[in-house]
């Protein structure tokens, strides 16, 4: 969700109100996708590089967030929305990893969209303490495939990212979903974040419309052809 200092910087504001502003959108980008029958949503909202920003950025981020869940969850709880950390928690101050977790406790049974809040997270980060707790419990070698490995992730029953959006212009994965984006369409706008709105969810869900996913196969129109 790339933008926000961006979008504040344009309007002469602070980046905090610029990520204050990010933070307004996440409820309609939620409704959006759930009007269009998308079960399963994950928004980047802190990664592990993050952290190497300015302290006072990042403590402004977390009070941001822990206003956000206290106002938001009961809204999200009313419209049947299901949320779901990824990422790391011990390491957010416990006020805020006791708001996480109130959050995800109201909310579990919820069976509309999954909106997973992807808070401390890192791609690598979490492969790598996949591997630790493989090694940990002394797996042997022969024993781990695709399906032994995803249980080990932070949310196994995450499925793979059909479609990554990045918004901001910014044209990469920058550390995100590492494991479950192997094969995702990838969607990217120059519209910041604060503006994504239902316009822009149209576009990216009809460029995914109009892509043919192949996982390595051949394509239709090249399967005929050989045929």
């Amino acid at each position: 969700m790339d933008g926000n200092g961006r979008w504040a910087q344009k309007r002469g504001l602070s980046r905090l109100e610029g990520h204050r502003a990010g933070t307004q959108n996440i409820r309609l980008v939620t409704e959006t996708f759930n009007d269009y029958g998308v079960e399963c949503v994950t928004l980047f909202a802190f990664s592990t590089e993050n952290w190497a920003r300015p302290s006072p950025e990042v403590d402004g981020l977390f009070q941001i967030l822990q206003e956000v869940i206290s106002e938001e969850s009961q809204n999200l709880h009313e419209k049947g929305v299901r949320l779901c950390h990824l990422g790391r928690l011990e390491r957010l101050p416990k006020l805020l990893q006791k708001r996480i977790t109130a959050a995800l406790e109201l909310t579990k049974n919820n069976t509309n969209i999954v909106l997973n809040l992807a808070f401390d997270y890192g791609g690598r980060d979490e492969i790598l303490a996949a591997v630790r707790r493989i090694a940990a419990e002394h797996i042997q070698p022969e024993a781990v495939d695709e399906n032994l490995f995803r249980q080990y992730l932070y949310m196994p029953e995450l499925p793979d990212a059909d479609l990554i959006i990045r918004t901001g212009g910014e044209m990469r994965l920058s550390n995100f979903l590492m494991w479950q984006s192997a094969y995702s369409e990838l969607f990217f706008t120059p519209v910041l974040w604060p503006d994504f709105g239902k316009k822009e969810i149209e576009n990216a869900l009809a460029a995914y419309g109009n892509r043919e996913r192949r996982f390595g196969k051949l394509g239709l129109a090249q399967a005929t052809s050989h045929t």
